[in-house]
């Protein structure tokens, strides 16, 4: 069974993986993992004893052709970065084509009319309610799935015009019905606007890397990790985030994690000088841990444990601990 779905982002041939789980579009990797898991118990055929066969198999088939995908896609670490800046540039995109974009649920259009304080909270609040009965009527699925998609375009939309300086757009969606002449030219500007907008973003990314840079100073690593982060949802293509972030991992001895993002700022800039300061070291030190490891569970060394004195670990090491 093919399973189409022509609303929200779907009609622009993109997979609205989010919709798909019910989580909104800024989830972290702990609620996707929370939804997923709700969703499995509800589709998995062994938990559906009282099930006709037919229901049984639908449920199956959702679960393996739509929602698994969707949970590797959302929780696994290289996938998910590439995911949410495609899903960032689509925000924006569907910014410039504002006239064009139709909505067909209440929901929606009352998303794209809600006032801009109220943004995060009615959009949130929604996606919560639709969760609760998403797969209760497997035959509705779909039709669900669409309905999240819609508020996941409106949303993406909505911050995207926010962060680039634009008017906010809650006309945009009138187009889906009646497309009065005010509410086509309020949009008008929204597609003639790109200009003003690199300024903006900068200056409010800006003020994410002077609180985290601020936060480093006092050694507040995770109050740090969280400014930078909320950076990278409005622009997770900032070389400079990916690569204070990393530094912040560093500090924090997640060697793994700080290798991921420098790996981002060096290929969003060649140039980045801590990414290619710090990178080559901790490539250096995990060819080390793995080197140690093999070393420690060979069968002649079973005996023998890894000297740890002085060093200060991995994280020492690299910041001028005892070699070993």
């Amino acid at each position: 069974m093919s399973f189409k779905i022509d609303r929200g982002l779907f009609k622009y041939d993109f997979i609205d993986h989010h919709a798909i789980l019910c989580v909104p579009v800024d989830a972290d990797v702990k609620e996707i993992r929370k939804r997923y898991l709700q969703i499995a118990r509800r589709l998995h055929p062994d938990s559906n004893l009282t099930e006709s066969a037919a229901q049984k198999q639908l449920g199956n088939e959702l679960l393996s052709k739509l929602v698994n995908p969707a949970y590797e896609k959302l929780f696994g670490d290289r996938t998910r970065p590439e995911y949410i800046i495609i899903l960032s540039q689509i925000g924006k995109r569907l910014v410039q084509e504002s006239t064009s974009v139709t909505l067909n649920t209440d929901l929606a259009r009352q998303l794209a009319d809600a006032p801009a304080p109220n943004l995060d909270h009615f959009y949130k609040s929604a996606i919560a309610k639709l969760a609760q009965s998403q797969y209760d009527s497997l035959e509705q699925a779909l039709q669900v799935i669409g309905q999240v998609s819609e508020l996941n375009l409106v949303y993406l939309m909505r911050s995207a015009s926010k962060s680039s300086t634009a008017p906010p757009p809650p006309a945009q969606p009138k187009v889906q019905s009646d497309t009065p002449q005010p509410n086509t030219a309020k949009n008008t500007p929204l597609a003639s606007a790109p200009a003003p907008a690199p300024p903006k973003e900068d200056s409010v990314i800006e003020q994410y890397v002077r609180r985290a840079q601020s936060l480093i100073d006092k050694n507040q690593f995770a109050q740090a990790k969280v400014e930078l982060q909320d950076a990278l949802k409005l622009e997770p293509k900032n070389s400079r985030c990916h690569s204070l972030i990393a530094m912040v991992y560093l500090k924090q001895n997640q060697l793994k994690m700080a290798k991921i993002h420098f790996d981002n700022a060096l290929k969003l800039d060649p140039n980045d000088e801590p990414a290619l300061q710090w990178k080559p070291k901790i490539d250096k030190a995990l060819g080390q841990q793995h080197s140690d490891h093999k070393v420690t569970s060979s069968p002649n060394n079973k005996d023998k444990q890894p000297d740890k004195s002085g060093s200060g670990g991995l994280f020492g090491g690299l910041f001028g601990g005892k070699k070993k």
